[in-house]
């Protein structure tokens, strides 16, 4: 029997909401704080913008929280795969959403993920949805940056990780200092890419190209 390949995919996508979601319970209580927090600021509860709004709040919250609901080996789901490839393997410019944890505003980004494998190697996807799982999370960019790396380097026991992350901070953007053009940068090198020079610089070379 031939399978579809992009019903698959809606399938795993549907699995991996389904298994996020927040309880009813939960759900309320977060609608209610956004209540009590339109409330607190001087909105009109009753203005038709605004009659749906804790609850579309709530939803999104969900969504964007939903990293903590999911498990790294139920993400990968046996997609680890024998290999004798022994290079570095790398994947660039993996878009990231996250919400910062001082100020509950968003930080916006990529991830560039490499690693050496040490007789295994992962499908591309999932690469992608390790950096998402952790990212979906209330977070600083520094750990956001070591969780990634580490969670690949215990799945995979390859010979290294190395993971840059490279966000713009809507809590430094739109209050405080308010600077609009600054970028922060944040890596974590595990392995060969921590100990030898020469790896490191390899991969550093494939990062500017």
């Amino acid at each position: 029997m031939i399978r579809n390949r992009n019903s698959d995919l809606e399938i795993e996508e549907r699995l991996s909401r389904d298994g996020s979601a927040l309880d009813q319970k939960n759900l309320d209580r977060i609608a209610d704080s956004y209540r009590q927090l339109l409330d607190a600021v001087g909105e009109d509860l009753d203005r038709e913008g605004l009659r749906r709004t804790p609850d579309r709040a709530a939803r999104a919250l969900e969504f964007l929280t939903q990293g903590y609901r999911q498990d790294i080996d139920e993400i990968i789901n046996g997609a680890v795969f024998e290999s004798s490839a022994s290079e570095i393997i790398l994947v660039k410019d993996i878009e990231l959403y996250s919400l910062c944890e001082h100020h509950l505003l968003p930080f916006i980004g990529r991830a560039h993920v490499a690693y050496i494998p040490s007789g295994k190697v992962i499908g591309l996807s999932k690469v992608a949805r390790i950096v998402d799982v952790f990212a979906r999370r209330f977070q600083i960019q520094e750990n956001l940056t070591t969780q990634i790396a580490e969670s690949l380097m215990r799945c995979l026991e390859p010979s290294g990780v190395a993971v840059v992350v490279e966000a713009k901070h809507l809590c430094m953007m739109m209050r405080g200092v308010e600077k609009q053009n600054s970028v922060m940068k944040t890596s974590c090198l595990l392995g060969v890419f921590k100990d030898d020079a020469r790896t490191r610089s390899e991969f550093l070379s494939l990062l500017k190209e």
